[in-house]
């Protein structure tokens, strides 16, 4: 599995607040805008907890692995590939619906009757804040999860000895 990479989360972040940005100044052409869900930061920062909590979780039992502590309970490697996957998908998820909700806080910025639309572009401000707490519990959780002998770097010759 690749990790995913932050630069990417980025461009697709920057290309949907773009084309967010664009359809709103196009569907306020039309003098109306869509209105921004109150529960979109909301559902994004319970995403960010739940992942945050899973990457806590799994830390904990994988140093408790690692130090050979009695009792620690073993991790499943199928479990943990689910969390990494889930987390990258909630990251991807996240990058572009952060985006679109930026793109579309940009537009009720500009808006001369910015007064009307402030409770909109506020809540579409903490969408993009949560939007980037799910991208930084996910990348987190993505890197506790990494293997040992997922560094690279050892000329395509098989995993090296850890240094433990």
């Amino acid at each position: 599995m690749k990790p995913l990479r932050l630069r990417l989360l980025l461009g697709i972040f920057v290309v949907a607040t773009a084309l967010a940005w664009a359809g709103a100044k196009l569907w306020n052409s039309l003098d109306t805008l869509p209105g921004v869900p109150a529960a979109a930061p909301v559902v994004l920062a319970v995403i960010a907890v739940i992942l945050l909590a899973t990457a806590i979780s799994l830390r904990s039992r994988l140093k408790a692995m690692r130090e050979r502590t009695p009792g620690a309970k073993r991790v499943d490697p199928l479990s943990a590939a689910r969390a990494v996957v889930l987390g990258q998908a909630s990251a991807l998820v996240s990058a572009l619906v952060s985006g679109v909700y930026a793109g579309l806080g940009i537009e009720l910025l500009t808006l001369p009757d910015f007064n009307a639309h402030r409770g909109a572009a506020l809540t579409a401000g903490l969408a993009v804040v949560a939007g980037a707490g799910v991208v930084a519990a996910a990348l987190w959780l993505q890197h506790i999860c990494k293997l040992p002998e997922d560094g690279g770097g050892h000329n395509g010759k098989g995993a090296a000895p850890s240094a433990r």
